[in-house]
């Protein structure tokens, strides 16, 4: 049986806000489907004004935000989306929703050699954790033809997630699944282009 509903990997929530929210009424509908809203987690890259709307709407689902690196230099590089909703301008519309509603809140953190990996890095990520409670999951990168960025080694990861562990930070290491079928986060979008340029 389902447990736990995610909208990731499908395109940003957010930017697609009343059909996402007529499909949480339904899934959470006792008539329909019937999933408490507790099981339900929205993925964002950090819409402030998606964000804010979610807390002026009242809706109590979960988020997790999709960090991947915790200043604007780096952040931009990654994930353009930064330049128009700065990490600062994120994470006080993450506080304005966690004080309206008291929801779940984590940081989703993919791994990436030499560029995030530093308990620098780890020293940054930890200054975020500070505004509300939230658990950060600490993701393995999964390879993806064409793109100029490598999996962290080990030793990073765990060093990493050690540093904000040891700080008082709910912090946990996702190990990756269907990376033998090119069928793990990240992978499957990368591997349907392929097959149509082919």
């Amino acid at each position: 049986r389902l447990t736990n509903i995610v909208y990731m990997g499908m395109g940003e929530p957010l930017l697609n806000y009343n059909n996402v929210l007529k499909s949480i009424d339904k899934i959470t509908n006792p008539s329909a489907f019937g999933y408490s809203s507790r099981r339900v987690t929205i993925s964002t890259s950090g819409i402030v004004k998606g964000i804010k709307r979610l807390a002026d709407d009242n809706i109590k689902v979960n988020i997790a935000l999709s960090l991947h690196a915790a200043d604007d230099k780096k952040r931009n590089q990654i994930m353009p989306i930064n330049e128009t909703n700065n990490l600062h301008d994120v994470i006080e519309s993450l506080k304005y929703l966690y004080d309206k509603t008291k929801i779940k809140i984590s940081y989703e953190y993919i791994m990436f050699k030499n560029f995030n990996d530093s308990i620098e890095d780890a020293e940054n990520l930890f200054k975020l954790t500070k505004y509300f409670p939230v658990r950060v999951n600490i993701i393995e990168y999964n390879y993806v033809e064409g793109v100029n960025l490598s999996k962290a080694s080990e030793d990073k990861i765990n060093a990493f997630a050690k540093y904000l562990v040891d700080k008082g930070v709910m912090a946990t290491v996702r190990r990756s699944r269907g990376k033998d079928i090119d069928a793990a986060c990240g992978q499957l979008a990368n591997k349907v282009e392929k097959e149509k340029i082919d």
